[in-house]
């Protein structure tokens, strides 16, 4: 009987080590979570407990097998702090293939520097962070850390999984609460997983297991858009000792207005002089905000400087005066102050900047965003953005940086969501005039003004101020469909009242057109061909998404060469559907001119995958419509 004893327990022992080992080694990674992946997470478990709103204890335990070079990047090995976030517990043990260990590294071997980079001036924050280079692939790492921090109005976001080819194994997450205090959660892209929750009086915990890797895809969300997370906020916190109780985004707009902004705002009397005397005369609002805006674009730069009540307090605005330098919060906040000073209403506003297009979560009150713009409201018209950062974008643009997303607009009476400027494919406009010439052996000569507006003047006005060679590089790289093309003269022009981009180019080719005999064959688009045509899936995931919608009108003047007449020509043709439309026409004026007219417009919008084929074939039908060819044949 002993016997038996002895052989269960050896038994159960032999299971429970197994069952906490096997996630050390590459060998117990099932088939699906390897497919796709440059590393998997084995297990991430992340507990928190909220002891007060002045003090919150993260643990995180991240077990990850990296199968390759490009997992590296995922180990995540590192922990911030600063004066008010502790490190308590920091320690990394790496693994082999067959879960040996082979290597342990303690605190005081990580690097330690600032988190910041090299353009921010100053800042409090500091990182620790781990350089590891593996022997061989697979290996497999473990991160524990443990800190403590007493501003507690971040709380870390359940994030089961943060990049694309990476898969998760298991990752769960808990956070403990005192009574008192509320946690309010939101979850995020969980549809197609099953995530297991638990809510208690005074804790929450969810996990989810065996997520496989998600592959990027031409024209899909951005990946922070369709992640699966769950966010998490305290309705009482402490951020540098400042405390406060937050329920919603009115709350959270009267907190940093009168707690973080309205002390800042003491403009020295002689700045407030000549102010004024800036805008002397003038009576529109308008023109006043312009010459405002133009003023702190002459006289202040951009500087990162994180210090303050978290990074989120701005510098007193005399003491942007003084030094004329600042960040987002300090420049925007300046600029507020300047306009208050001449009668012009602004709004400090949080935003998530970047081409992503994310949001502020209009339902969830909490700490959130990265860049801060102003906003002029206007009654019965669209408001007026500012990106105080800058010193080169036109008064009122703000450009794909900020574009088309929900903002958090703080007011003395509190903060609400506001919807920033969206740029409709009819604003994103360029239109092209141009003149070619085509020479008895097949040489063309062009002149062509093509003429940019929203997102287009965005995507170009950086131009102005490029030296001629890389501009001769870029036009060559923009008609690189032509062989042999020179650029023979250019002029540019950055017009920041009309917020238009102007380009006036000629080039010659030697070689455009094709002689075969006694015909020539021309193609007809010479000036703005469309050589792009999505990348093909067989068996497309993810959603399609056209971020930004724009529009193209081009009217080309083409004299054919004088010893040729037209043979055949295409037909004229239109196409319209949900993605845009597609329209050209040859007009022929005499027998040596046609007119060529084309327009072409893409809409933004968002598609299930099962329309993505037919938007690639809309881009390959405009791809061949734009190289077609006359026939021409000597008279």
């Amino acid at each position: 009987m002993l016997k038996k004893y002895i052989t269960v327990f050896l038994l159960f022992f032999y299971i429970s080590s197994y069952s906490q080992s096997k996630i050390y080694t590459s060998l117990t990674i099932p088939d699906n979570l390897t497919e796709h992946a440059n590393a998997v997470v084995r297990d991430n478990t992340i507990d928190i407990v909220l002891e007060s709103a002045n003090e919150m204890h993260v643990k995180e335990r991240r077990v990850i097998t990296v199968l390759n070079k490009q997992g590296n990047r995922t180990t995540h090995a590192y922990v911030h702090y600063d004066n008010n976030e502790k490190i308590k517990e920091l320690q990394v043990i790496v693994y082999n293939a067959l879960g040996q260990q082979i290597k342990k590294i303690k605190k005081n071997e990580f690097k330690d520097v600032s988190a910041v980079d090299g353009g921010t001036l100053y800042s409090d924050s500091r990182v620790k962070y781990l350089e590891y280079t593996p022997i061989s692939y697979p290996y497999t790492m473990e991160f524990i850390c443990e800190t403590v921090t007493s501003n507690t109005a971040f709380i870390k976001p359940f994030n089961p999984i943060d990049s694309y080819f990476l898969s998760v194994e298991d990752s769960s997450y808990s956070i403990e609460f005192p009574e008192g205090i509320t946690i309010r959660t939101k979850e995020k892209n969980f549809n197609e997983f099953d995530l297991e929750k638990q809510e208690l009086a005074n804790k929450f915990s969810f996990k989810v297991s065996n997520i496989e890797a998600f592959k990027p895809e031409q024209y899909s969300p951005f990946y922070t858009l369709i992640a699966p997370r769950v966010l998490v906020a305290s309705n009482k916190f402490s951020l540098e000792g400042v405390n406060t109780q937050v329920e919603n985004w009115n709350d959270f707009g009267k907190w940093m207005y009168h707690d973080l902004i309205k002390e800042t705002h003491d403009l020295p009397l002689e700045t407030k002089t000549e102010i004024q005397n800036l805008v002397k005369g003038d009576t529109s609002q308008i023109e006043k905000a312009k010459k405002v805006y133009q003023y702190v674009q002459d006289k202040v730069r951009y500087i990162s400087v994180q210090v303050g009540i978290g990074g989120w307090k701005p510098f007193n605005v005399s003491k942007v005066d003084e030094v004329s330098y600042g960040d987002c919060k300090a420049l925007t906040n300046y600029t507020m102050a300047l306009l208050n000073e001449v009668g012009v209403e602004s709004h400090y506003t949080v935003v998530y900047a970047r081409k992503s297009q994310r949001s502020i979560e209009k339902d969830f009150a909490s700490m959130q965003g990265n860049h801060v713009i102003l906003n002029i409201p206007r009654q019965n018209e669209e408001d007026i953005w500012l990106e105080c950062t800058s010193q080169k974008l036109p008064f009122g643009f703000i450009g794909d940086f900020t574009d088309d997303r929900d903002a958090l607009v703080i007011t003395p009476e509190g903060g609400k969501i506001v919807h920033t400027k969206k740029y409709e494919e009819e604003e994103s406009l360029q239109s092209i005039k141009g003149k070619c010439s085509v020479s008895n052996e097949g040489a063309i000569e062009a002149k062509v003004i093509s003429v940019s507006k929203g997102i287009q003047y965005d995507d170009k006005y950086y131009l102005a101020t490029e030296t001629e060679r890389d501009l001769d590089v870029h036009y060559k790289k923009r008609w690189k469909y032509i062989n042999g093309l020179t650029i023979q003269e250019m002029s540019l022009n950055n017009d920041r009242d009309s917020i238009e981009f102007i380009e006036d180019i000629s080039f010659n080719a030697s070689n455009y057109s094709k002689v075969i005999g006694n015909r020539m064959l021309l193609q007809v688009n010479a000036l703005n061909r469309n050589t792009h045509i999505p990348d093909r899936y067989r068996n497309r995931k993810l959603p399609l998404q056209i971020k930004r919608g724009f529009k193209d009108i081009d009217e080309v003047e083409i004299r054919l060469p004088s010893d040729y007449k037209i043979e055949s020509q295409p037909e004229n043709v239109s196409i319209e559907n949900k993605f845009g439309s597609y329209k050209m026409t040859l007009e022929v004026t005499d027998e040596n001119t046609i007119i060529y007219h084309r327009e072409f417009t893409v809409k933004d919008g968002d598609f299930p995958k099962e329309d993505y084929a037919a938007f690639r074939g809309f881009y390959k039908e405009v791809s061949k419509l734009d190289n077609a060819k006359i026939a021409l044949i000597k008279k």
